[in-house]
C-alpha cells in the first residue's frame, strides 16, 4: 500500500515538474508624487 502512495506521490512531482512556465506577471509601480512644501503659516503670500 505505501509502495502505492510513493508512486503516486512521485508520478504527481514529475508531472508537476515537465508543466510549462508561466510567465511572471512584473507591474511597475506607478510614479511617486511629490510632498507638499510647507509654504509657512498663512502660505505662499
Amino acid at each position: 500500500m505505501s509502495k502505492k502512495i510513493a508512486l503516486a506521490l512521485i508520478a504527481v512531482g514529475v508531472l508537476a515538474a515537465c508543466q510549462p512556465r508561466q510567465p511572471e506577471v512584473i507591474t511597475t509601480p506607478g510614479p511617486v508624487s511629490v510632498e507638499p512644501v510647507y509654504q509657512g503659516k498663512y502660505g505662499a503670500n
